[in-house]
């Protein structure tokens, strides 16, 4: 069995190491605005039904946005969008729409008003399962009440035709090139 030799690492760069992966954008809208953050801290959390648990910081613009909604879209972006994810996560929904911005489409919904981003290759809407750790941890339950996935896709490969795969090179992961990326 093989070992490892380590050294002492920077714990403000652990995350690269816990994070899940992929990366996602997360489409919201409230009151006629909409918006779109990027995120790296989430997990599923059920099967069925499909539950999603995510972290979003109070001082972000979308924070408010969700949690009055209660609902949003997790969009899964492929790596040739890799520098509208970092502009978006560099870029305050308070100061620009991201949507023109950064050249995505928002397309309606079909059991949430939140937008989806066409650009991205999966995307989930998602309600409010459980609020009881957003105030004191900014954590929200989701529940999956949609899924669209672009089966043809060329980040989906297919072991048979009833179980594809997602491969893990093409979807922005947690080897994200967070040196490109700052806290606004």
């Amino acid at each position: 069995m093989k070992t490892y030799h380590k050294k002492a690492f920077s714990l403000s760069k652990s995350r690269r190491f816990l994070e899940p992966g992929p990366i996602v954008l997360v489409s919201s809208a409230w009151k006629k605005e909409s918006n779109i953050m990027t995120m790296g801290w989430h997990m599923m959390m059920q099967f069925s039904p499909a539950l999603f648990g995510c972290y979003i910081w109070d001082g972000n613009h979308s924070f408010e946005m969700i949690r009055r909604s209660k609902e949003c879209v997790i969009n899964v972006p492929t790596a040739d969008l890799i520098d509208q994810v970092v502009g978006i996560g560099n870029t305050s929904g308070r100061d620009v729409d991201k949507f023109k911005r950064f050249k995505l489409t928002p397309v309606p919904g079909s059991e949430v008003n939140a937008p989806l981003i066409e650009e991205c290759y999966a995307n989930f809407e998602c309600r409010l399962a459980d609020s009881k750790l957003i105030s004191k941890y900014g954590v929200f339950i989701w529940k999956v009440v949609k899924a669209h996935v672009a089966m043809e896709c060329s980040c989906l490969r297919t072991n048979d035709q009833s179980s594809p795969e997602v491969q893990t090179s093409e979807p922005l992961t947690g080897d994200f090139p967070w040196d490109r990326w700052t806290v606004a």
